[in-house]
């Protein structure tokens, strides 16, 4: 953490530059052209650190996946597990959304359209956010939202050195339904799930249960679902996620540092599969960390 936040207190000026270079792209030719290689059909394997190499926490760590596949929840667990902050670009989009500046409700429109808000709005909100956590002794952290353009992934590749992506796929079906039964509690601000899935296995693709994740009683009454949580939009999203951010995993693919995991159901039956293919399984008392 601390090497990434000098980067963004004492380079600002050539971090400025380099954002502006691949910001200000628009031929598809310019996209991979700030410092990275040309993409190759050639692919490394990722190396998935052991467990000592975590002891001094400084992981540095992204989560990859389309809207709705479980980034937050599997990003918060192993944060709270491994002792990293997990830093989620749609909390700092939420957290700017609720203030009452001009940029909010330009913000507002973007989102409920379902559209992906600006590199340049995105990048200020996470060197705001990375400041704020060297400023009170963070040390490494877990990205979930970003980033989620080749242009994204260049200028963060210029600021930090990423040592491991966490791709986590899942049917689209099944993303599109766990998005339509998101909750959120109005009082605690929990966030729940009242899909129910089960879809059988066919034309051979595995089957996925998925059992709801209920709230305690006390906030069953008080649930609301989020305003972009429409199946329009989620569509709309995913979408945009299939045009836009695919090749992010490209990109990290070819620099052998992209670990795929198809999750295999819900919280149960993958937390501890994850918990295997990132060699924790074995990691302090192995317990599952409350979301």
């Amino acid at each position: 953490m601390a090497a990434i936040t000098r980067h963004l207190t004492n380079r600002t000026p050539s971090i400025s530059s380099l954002a502006r270079r691949c910001l200000s792209s628009t031929l598809p030719s310019e996209t991979n052209d700030c410092h990275a290689p040309p993409y190759s059909s050639f692919h490394l394997t990722p190396r998935v650190p052991p467990p000592d190499d975590l002891k001094n926490k400084h992981v540095q760590w992204v989560f990859l996946g389309c809207p709705g596949v479980g980034k937050g929840t599997y990003a918060s667990r192993l944060s709270n597990l491994i002792g990293v902050p997990h830093i989620a670009t749609g909390d700092l989009l939420r957290e700017q959304l609720a203030s009452s500046t001009s940029l909010s409700s330009q913000l507002s429109e973007t989102v409920k359209q379902g559209q992906l808000v600006s590199d340049e709005v995105i990048i200020n909100l996470l060197s705001n956010r990375l400041a704020a956590g060297e400023a009170k002794g963070e040390s490494g952290f877990i990205l979930d939202g970003f980033p989620r353009t080749v242009k994204q992934a260049e200028i963060l590749e210029g600021v930090t050195e990423i040592d491991l992506v966490i791709n986590l796929k899942l049917r689209e079906d099944v993303v599109l339904e766990k998005c339509l039964g998101r909750r959120i509690c109005s009082q605690c601000g929990g966030n729940f799930n009242v899909a129910s899935i089960n879809i059988n296995a066919e034309n051979g693709s595995p089957g996925i249960i998925m059992a709801p994740l209920l709230p305690p009683a006390n906030c069953m009454s008080k649930l609301t679902t989020r305003s972009d949580d429409t199946e329009v939009v989620v569509k709309e999203r995913l979408r945009i996620y299939n045009e836009m951010s695919r090749p992010v995993e490209e990109f990290y693919r070819i620099r052998g540092k992209l670990l795929e995991f198809d999750l295999p159901g819900g919280i149960p039956e993958s937390w501890p599969k994850l918990l295997q293919a990132l060699n924790l399984n074995d990691y302090e008392d192995k317990r599952p960390a409350t979301i």
